[in-house]
């Protein structure tokens, strides 16, 4: 009797459609959108990630956005920074099994793969909940520079631009309407473009200074860095070291006047005069 009474109401919960949604995924995307925000781009030659650093007070140090997995390899976060720790973890072992069993650097997409395998296996066994964080991976390979977002779900897809956590879909605006003009980018310009898609996840009486913003690079250096090995390998700048680069911001209120001056619409002809020939009615 109870084993059919199982089956009845396994039956009915399927029928009107409960078992359709993994509640414990959703929550864990809704953490990685309670994170703060973080931003990749890519061109023809570099991959850059930028990070927006949130911190619990005034007493308290900003936390870290962005883990260098190997050389050619560097993640940006957004959600809980423990689970990001043990998933970094995971992919810096993988990297370096890499070199020591084939002598060679791990690929992009095979490592990407790697931790959407691990976090989907969380989606499906009983007694493990999902990752509650997101990544951003950009990387280097003999193909090129490469863009990845990781969701908690275990699912993965490269891009040419992307942005993930709080308030994210403004910063995916702005990518939508400039991505184009990537590839050509230099990593000035690439950054440049990122920092303003960043700036539009900010709440209305914040701004990005030294403190709260993260830039992680993979390529060539710029006129700013110094001691950058001839490869570009992956590097973090933060404080001061992102000055230059806030300094290239273009005002909000500069673009705006440069939009609307260039879609103002043309002025009407002028009126006829009293030389002009007109029609009789």
């Amino acid at each position: 009797m109870a084993s059919t009474e199982s089956f009845e109401l396994e039956e009915l919960t399927a029928d009107e459609g409960y078992n359709s949604r993994l509640h414990q995924v959703e929550y864990a995307l809704e953490a990685v959108k309670q994170g703060s925000a973080a931003v990749g781009l890519r061109s023809k030659t570099h991959s850059v990630l930028l990070a927006l650093k949130r911190s619990t007070g005034e007493l308290a140090s900003y936390q870290q956005k962005m883990f260098r997995i190997d050389d050619h390899i560097g993640i940006a976060i957004a959600g809980l920074t423990s689970d990001a720790r043990v998933l970094s973890n995971f992919m810096r072992q993988q990297a370096m099994s890499s070199r020591m069993i084939f002598n060679r650097p791990v690929p992009v997409n095979r490592l990407v793969s790697a931790i959407a395998d691990k976090a989907q296996v969380n989606t499906q066994e009983y007694g493990r909940r999902p990752y509650g964080v997101g990544f951003l991976v950009i990387g280097q390979d003999k193909t090129g520079p490469h863009l990845y977002e990781f969701s908690p779900s275990g699912n993965s897809y490269e891009y040419y631009a992307m942005s993930i956590g709080a308030r994210s879909q403004s910063a995916k605006t702005y990518l939508e309407k400039h991505y184009e003009s990537f590839a050509d980018c230099s990593l000035e310009d690439l950054i440049r473009h990122g920092l303003h898609a960043l700036r539009e996840t900010l709440q209305q009486d914040k701004e990005l200074t030294v403190n709260n913003t993260s830039i992680g690079i993979i390529g060539p250096a710029s006129e700013h860095e110094k001691d950058v090995p001839p490869g570009g390998s992956f590097r973090i700048l933060e404080n001061e070291a992102v000055d230059p680069f806030l300094k290239t911001i273009i005002p909000k209120d500069s673009d705006a006047s440069a939009t609307s001056s260039s879609s103002a619409p043309a002025a009407p002809p002028a009126a006829p005069t009293d030389d002009d020939v007109q029609m009789a009615g």
